[in-house]
């Protein structure tokens, strides 16, 4: 598509500009359109969902029926767009194609492609000038595929670009250990999993690389859990493939699930498999290593070493692939002023709702506008961004966020403050998973649950959608979704790896 309009324009004249196109961000354009406001859609990738598809050989833990946002279903259905079935399971590729791309679609020249942005400001004024800022627009500064740099004026903004291009570093401190960035060594890392799970469909690449070889993957979270048991499938196709699970804590624990008696049949059925993998032998397990530095011996650096915090050393691997979370990039918000809690990076009324230390995703209420709210008047980040390194986000929160910060920006503040979101009160809800087919995993868990016939917690209260909540007694309907199965870069503020 073309470049955006980049005349100036008042603040109320102004669109509002939405930062990429993933499910988040172009849910937030389809309520934007819905309240009669003007979105424009910025995406530096050249497609719709351009993150999710990065990981598109993932099978999503969550039902169609809860990846569909209300307002954007609302868009499609008189475009002649055909739901997929509500209780299927789809991958990251199939949500893209068949949900992600025809919404962009939909919402037409609004969406601009390879489009990246590179600042938001108050135009005229950088962080620190007072006078007359509240009056102004933004502007939003922009980069295209050919290194022309232009700006668009926007009378608010929202940041839907996601945590996709920033997985967390190898090393326990929060830096990238020592060698992990070295060029030579470098190559033999990564960030995702691997396309090696479906010997039918895997990635030749991911084979060739994987196949064969000794790989650390340094993570205790679904996404290593999934890492794990694609290494394990491929173990069973190419003698000699060997895994080393490389854990933080002292001992496995509960790191498996609860196998049979999860609540979750695939977060169980997940564990199950990694279990086994470990009892065949391929995957060894190293446990209490804090990752110091990434070593590199013989030519071209090709055998590699984890050397510990404590000197412990982790020898013989040929590669690393690291899955230890997300954590948010600012910096094109660095010329506004942001309200951010100092540990999570997420917006402060929000940070206590989404701390790791107390919540799982499904003990985080839904929230809005208010917890949203920085102390730049009509900016929010939304989505797994708003979440800053916590990684408890849902693509369910995620709509509710961009629903009522649409209704708070067109002024309905009633809207922007009531709950219109049901969540179960407890644990990760789930599907398929990388190892079930589409239609999989029902057991103990019915009706789109995730906890079998449980019941439901409705948040009712107000502004802080935090909320009383009422138990109703009935199958929860709206499961949320297992987010971290892998990470890569992108700009798109993608699902799955990124959330939900």
């Amino acid at each position: 598509m073309t470049s955006p309009n980049t005349s100036s324009s008042s603040s109320a004249q102004a669109p509002v500009v939405v930062i990429g196109a993933g499910p988040i961000g172009l849910a937030a354009a389809a309520h934007l359109l819905e309240r009669g406001l003007d979105p424009v859609v910025l995406e530096r990738g050249d497609r719709a969902g351009a993150a999710v598809r990065e990981w598109g050989h993932v099978r999503l833990f969550s039902r169609w029926s809860e990846l569909v946002d209300p307002a954007a279903r609302r868009l499609l259905e008189p475009t002649g767009w055909v739901a997929p079935d509500p209780g299927r399971y789809p991958t990251g590729a199939e949500w893209a194609r068949q949900y992600l791309q025809p919404l962009a679609d939909a919402l037409g020249d609004r969406v601009h492609y390879r489009q990246m942005v590179t600042g938001v400001a108050r135009a005229g004024r950088d962080r620190v000038v007072d006078s007359g800022r509240d009056t102004q627009p933004f502007t939003v500064h922009v980069r295209d595929s050919a290194g022309r740099a232009s700006r668009l004026s926007a009378g608010a903004v929202v940041d839907a670009s996601g945590t996709w291009s920033r997985p967390n570093p190898l090393g326990s401190d929060g830096y990238p250990a020592d060698g992990e960035h070295d060029p030579v060594i470098a190559r033999h890392v990564a960030y995702r999993v691997p396309d090696t799970a479906d010997e039918a469909t895997a990635d030749p690449a991911d084979v060739a690389r994987y196949g064969g070889r000794r790989t650390a993957v340094v993570g205790s979270g679904h996404s290593a859990l999934t890492a794990l048991v694609a290494l394990a499938s491929l173990a069973a196709q190419v003698p000699d493939t060997k895994a080393v699970w490389v854990l933080r804590r002292g001992a496995v624990g509960n790191v498996f699930g609860g196998g049979d008696a999860d609540q979750l049949p695939a977060r169980g059925a997940l564990g199950l498999r990694a279990k086994e993998a470990v009892a065949k032998g391929h995957i060894e397990v190293v446990t209490g290593f804090r990752t110091r530095a990434v070593e590199g011996a013989g030519p071209g650096a090709c055998t590699l070493t984890l050397v510990g915090e404590d000197g412990t050393r982790v020898e013989g691997l040929d590669e690393v692939i690291g899955l230890t979370g997300f954590r948010p990039d600012h910096s094109i918000l660095s010329e506004v002023r942001l309200r951010l809690d100092r540990r999570l990076e997420a917006p402060a009324a929000l940070a206590p709702l989404v701390d790791p230390n107390v919540h799982s995703c499904g003990t985080v209420y839904p929230h809005g506008a208010a917890e949203l709210a920085h102390d730049e008047q009509d900016l929010y980040v939304v989505g797994m961004k708003s979440y800053g390194r916590a990684p408890t986000f849902l693509a369910l929160t995620g709509y509710e966020q961009v629903r009522s910060v649409a209704a708070a920006l067109a002024g309905d503040h009633e809207a922007a403050s009531r709950v219109e979101l049901t969540l179960p009160e407890t644990g990760v809800c789930g599907g398929a998973g990388l190892f079930d087919d589409a239609d999989a995993t029902t057991a103990g868990a019915q009706g789109g649950g995730c906890c079998g016939p449980a019941p439901s917690a409705t948040a009712s209260a107000g502004a802080t959608g935090r909320g009383n909540l009422s138990v109703a007694g009935v199958s929860v309907k709206a499961a949320p979704q297992l987010i971290q199965i892998g990470t890569a870069t992108n700009s798109s503020g993608g699902c799955g790896p990124t959330g939900c």
